[in-house]
């Protein structure tokens, strides 16, 4: 006697069903860069005629193969600003630079999964997105499920990164800009971290004195928004 092949769940084949919808989401949601720009000034000279070099904060790091590649960057900024770019010896202004990112640290969010009723109003085939609100951070999406059990924990790491960037008059040594540029994300690497910052510590420059801003780089076209933070 043959024995009858086992039925399969309705929450097995919407498990089924449900994956490769969850992974097209994920696959086509790209992030904006957001990082929290603060930078203090008094006068800086007008460009028209005026010189800088860039200089690493850590004299330990100057002339460094990955440092020359990220003051690169920042040189093409001050460029596009209208400064000529010259030897550290003879410069008007010295831009000195530093970057980093931190070891990082855990941080856990509680989601749903799966379908929700299959007679749900507004989204398709019985799909409708559940938030869900994690400790200091935003919202993140998954799906609510009454079939499949309880909601799903999930872990990551997120590190903070950061650059620091000072402009001196060279002859008088006179502090004339001094700005911050944070971002906390799920990377750690500085080739992407490092040009998104100093694209933002650029953002409207040199700014209002005092002034916070939380500025989102748009990742496939590169538009901007910025948000005053005080």
């Amino acid at each position: 006697m043959t024995s009858a092949r086992p039925s399969r769940s309705f929450g097995f084949w919407a498990k089924i069903l449900a994956a490769p919808l969850l992974v097209a989401g994920v696959a086509g949601c790209a992030t904006p860069f957001k990082a929290d720009v603060s930078r203090f000034q008094t006068q800086l000279p007008a460009p028209q005629g005026k010189t800088f070099a860039v200089v690493a904060e850590d004299p330990a790091m100057q002339g460094g193969l990955e440092f020359e590649l990220y003051a690169d960057y920042v040189e093409a900024e001050m460029a596009q600003l209208g400064y000529a770019l010259a030897p550290a010896e003879t410069a008007d202004l010295l831009v000195s630079f530093d970057y980093g990112v931190d070891n990082g640290r855990e941080r856990v969010r509680t989601v749903g999964t799966g379908f929700a009723d299959p007679w749900g109003p507004w989204y398709g085939p019985g799909f409708y997105p559940r938030r869900s609100f994690y400790r200091g951070g935003g919202w993140g999406y998954g799906w609510y499920d009454p079939y499949f059990g309880g909601p799903e924990v999930r872990s990551y790491t997120i590190y903070t990164s950061g650059i620091d960037m000072k402009i001196e008059n060279r002859a008088t040594g006179e502090r004339l800009f001094e700005g911050k540029a944070e971002a906390v994300s799920t990377s750690n690497r500085l080739q992407h971290l490092v040009p998104n910052l100093v694209d933002a510590m650029f953002t409207d420059f040199p700014g209002n004195s005092g002034e916070t801003l939380r500025i989102s780089i748009a990742p496939d076209d590169g538009d901007k928004t910025v948000k005053r933070l005080n």
